[in-house]
This record gives structure tokens, sequence and C-alpha cells, in this order.
């Protein structure tokens, strides 16, 4: 990965060969897989706690990656309004979608996160031109979206004010999630080098996940054991540091509406790391969502 190089011209449109769809898979299994690690270190660190510890943590690594590799991160240039703003964005999404875990069941709030693509997809209209959907792309949007209801079932209205608010929450951090991939797509941040782009969302969210957290009350009360650290470990120095390093750099080289199309695969890969680290039960409706996710990933990423 050369992170010094930038977008290409038709970066806005640019589809997906067979080793970038194979390489956004792999990223959508460790995210899958981060799901379990969040899981497996909550009995010792709060979620809020973690993401503040990862983003804080991450930030150093970039920092000294980007040191050794001679890249400049100086944000005295063009790009630090473009940066704030992403950095305030990535902040939000863990803000939003951490709390409404506490409100909400996980099947309810994985369908409201996911709206994301369309977030992306639909901005990318106006903000993006030439990276417009054809009716085709849009039918394998929905078909996707259509495996994740298969699999995690349909929200049901419900009375219950505390659901309710979780399902904003929620959705909220889904909306969030596909702003900041606008940003990234639609500013200066595009022209940036990738370790710039990712170290502006970690220096500024890493305070403001802090802050979060403190105000909602968590705390570590006894030093966390082996699995929790081993956990965060995992997420920080890997899920954090690499594969959203690689994310940005593959949002700033090809299309963002047909790799947001690909995280569809994220929470089908955590229902499956968590029947194969925690013995979860996997319905036999499963193997329907994901032949549905896959049939949309076919029609979005098929060449003009």
């Amino acid at each position: 990965m050369t992170s010094t190089t930038q977008a290409p011209h038709d970066a806005a449109t640019r589809s997906l060969e067979f080793g970038a769809s194979a390489l956004i898979v792999f990223l959508c299994m460790c995210w899958g897989f981060n799901q379990v690690a969040v899981k497996l270190a909550l009995p010792d660190i709060p979620p809020l706690t973690q993401a503040a510890i990862r983003s804080a943590g991450a930030a150093l690594i970039i920092w000294a990656y980007a040191r050794t590799r001679g890249i400049s991160l100086d944000m005295r240039d063009h790009t630090l309004k473009a940066g704030l703003i992403a950095g305030v964005l990535f902040g939000l999404e863990f803000i939003f979608i951490y709390p409404a875990l506490l409100y909400t069941t996980a099947s309810r709030a994985t369908l409201f996160i996911y709206a994301a693509p369309f977030v992306v997809v639909l901005g990318s209209h106006f903000l993006v031109p030439t990276d417009r959907f054809r009716w085709t792309q849009w039918a394998g949007l929905v078909m996707s979206f259509a495996g994740l209801v298969l699999a995690f079932g349909v929200p049901t209205p419900s009375a219950n004010a505390n659901q309710l608010l979780g399902d904003f929450l929620a959705l909220s951090g889904g909306i969030v999630w596909g702003f900041t991939t606008l940003v990234l797509k639609s500013t200066s941040l595009a022209r940036a080098a990738p370790e710039k782009t990712f170290q502006y969302q970690l220096v500024v969210s890493a305070p403001m996940l802090a802050v979060a957290a403190w105000l909602l009350g968590e705390r570590v009360t006894q030093m966390p054991g082996a699995v929790a650290l081993t956990s965060l470990a995992y997420q920080t120095f890997w899920v954090v540091s690499i594969t959203f390093l690689i994310w940005f750099t593959m949002v700033a080289r090809y299309s963002a509406s047909r790799l947001s199309a690909f995280t569809f695969l994220t929470p089908l890969f955590g229902v499956f790391a968590g029947h194969l680290v925690m013995g979860d039960p996997i319905t036999p409706a499963f193997a329907g969502a994901v032949a549905l996710v896959i049939g949309g990933l076919i029609l979005v990423n098929r060449p003009r």
C-alpha cells in the first residue's frame, strides 16, 4: 500500500477489481470478529472506554508509522477544516452506536446502523455526481439489505420508549457513519494521504469518546483480565490501526458507494464469529441471508 499516492482521476467511479473485492471482504470479516472482541472485553472495560483507548492507541501507532515512512501529518494546511469535521463525525458514530445497545436489541440496532450505505449512495448522487447508481445497482443495494433483514428479523413497532430511543441512536450512528464517508470522498481529504485523513479522526475522536464515557458513568474498577486486554489489543493494533487505514485508502481510490455496499457483509461475519467463538446459534435463514447479500453485491459491482 503506497500511502502517499493520491486518488486517481477516476476514483469516484472506479470499480473494484477481484483483488480489491477480496480485500474488502477480508476487512469485513475482521470487523465481524471485532464485534466479538468488544463483547469479550465488556465485563472488564465498558464500550466507550474501549473506543477511547483504541483511538488514542491507534493515533500513536499511525503517528509512528507515518514518521517512519516520512509521511507528513502536518495539519496546518487546506485539509484542517474537513479533517476536524471527519474527526467529530467519527467520534459521534461510536457515541451514538454503543449507548444504543443499552436500550435496543443487537439485531434491531444492526439493521438501523446499516442505513449507512444508503446515505453514502444518496449523498454521492449530489456530492460526487460521477458516482451515481443505476437502477440495477439500487436493486442490488436493496437486495443486500434484505439479506440482513432475513438474518436479523424485521424491526417491529414498539411502544417502549427506551427501545425507540435505542433505535433512534442506532439510526443516527448509521447516518453519521455514512456522512463520514462522504466527507472523506467529497472534500480536500480525498487528495490527502490516508494516514493524515485517519489521524484527524483518531486525534479528534479520542477525547470525545473519553468525555462521553465519563458522562455516561463508565468506570474501570479493577485491572482488566487477560481476555479483555487481548481483545483490546486486537481492536487497537489490528482492527483500528491497520484495517481502518486500509479502508480509508480504498475510499480514496474506489467508488465510495460500491465500497459501502460491501459493509453489509460485516454483521453476517459477526454472526459467524459469534457462533465460532462464543457458541451463538445460527438460524437456517442465515444461508439465505448470505446468498441475498452476495447476490446484491454482484449487482452493485457489475461493470457498466
